[in-house]
């Protein structure tokens, strides 16, 4: 009973802080409150909750023969540019309006357009990197039938400010479990696009390669895609070098075959675009662990 009084105290007491932080500063103008919580989540944040020792780790096992400098450098943007993408998404209208302004490249765009003029479902999977609701701003702007797919927090007070936040963006948003999995089915079935997050380490997923390790990988995108005949469909928000502004890439739909392979393929399109942008990719992830067969060593 202590314990979980205790762990309800620290949910409620996060949950304030980060709500003063996310919401209390939305008086200050846009162009002043983005880069003012990236630099917090750098200097304050990332240090005081251990994100850059996270940081390091990973590149300890992806890329050991980085500078130092590098390494450091990288060790301060990650948790800032995390920062930033948290006060976007909380920034709601005035975010959707700089997404809705992005350079749109990649070569899938028409295949959207298609899709959507026929209601054909799709699924829309990016990864966290730059910003990852990025695209769903923009395709919900230009008239896009988009849902959002979320992982729920661990703190289930912040969550409930957070699912606020996202559904400012854009409605439905649709939580990982069996109530929300089953109205996304209902959703995507009838022609709508679905936006899933696909680089979580996920306990039973598949080992497949990612960024040279194993990682365990869930198949359920590339599945759902084969059984209901969706499009799958590679999406990102990459920060431009004002950390204000994006890049949304929509890249040709992955062609249907097995989830396997469809899943290693969406693998293979994420890690080029972090190997581009490496600073942008949430590297605090514990995306390699438990990396061996079961039964090895």
């Amino acid at each position: 009973m202590a314990k979980s009084a205790a762990i309800s105290l620290r949910h409620r007491l996060q949950d304030l802080l980060g709500g003063a932080l996310l919401e209390g500063l939305r008086p200050l103008p846009y162009r002043w409150r983005i880069p003012m919580l990236g630099w917090l989540g750098a200097h304050v944040i990332g240090p005081v909750a251990g994100l850059r020792a996270r940081v390091r780790e990973n590149l300890d096992l992806i890329a050991p023969d980085l500078p130092q400098a590098e390494r450091d450098r990288m060790a301060r943007q990650v948790p800032g540019n995390m920062a930033r993408t948290m006060a976007e998404i909380f920034s709601g209208a005035e975010f959707v309006a700089h997404a809705n302004r992005s350079e749109v490249d990649g070569t899938g765009l028409a295949a959207l357009r298609t899709a959507h003029a026929k209601g054909q479902p799709v699924i829309l999977v990016t990864g966290h990197l730059g910003n990852y609701d990025a695209a769903r701003a923009l395709l919900l702007a230009q008239g896009f039938k988009v849902a959002g797919f979320y992982m729920p927090m661990r703190n289930p007070a912040f969550n409930a400010r957070y699912v606020a936040a996202i559904s400012r963006i854009g409605t439905p948003v649709f939580e990982r479990g069996r109530n929300g999995l089953a109205a996304m089915l209902r959703f995507l079935r009838k022609g709508g696009m679905v936006g899933l997050v696909a680089d979580h380490y996920m306990a039973h997923g598949e080992l497949l390669d990612f960024m040279g390790q194993p990682a365990r990988t869930a198949l359920s995108a590339a599945e759902m895609a084969l059984k209901y005949d969706a499009l799958l469909v590679p999406v990102y928000g990459i920060r431009q070098p004002d950390g204000l502004n994006f890049r949304v890439r929509i890249e040709d739909p992955i062609p249907h075959s097995d989830p396997v392979t469809m899943t290693k393929a969406l693998n293979a399109s994420l890690e080029a675009l972090v190997r581009q942008n490496m600073d942008q990719w949430m590297w605090t992830h514990r995306r390699w662990k438990k990396n061996q067969p079961v039964g090895g060593t």
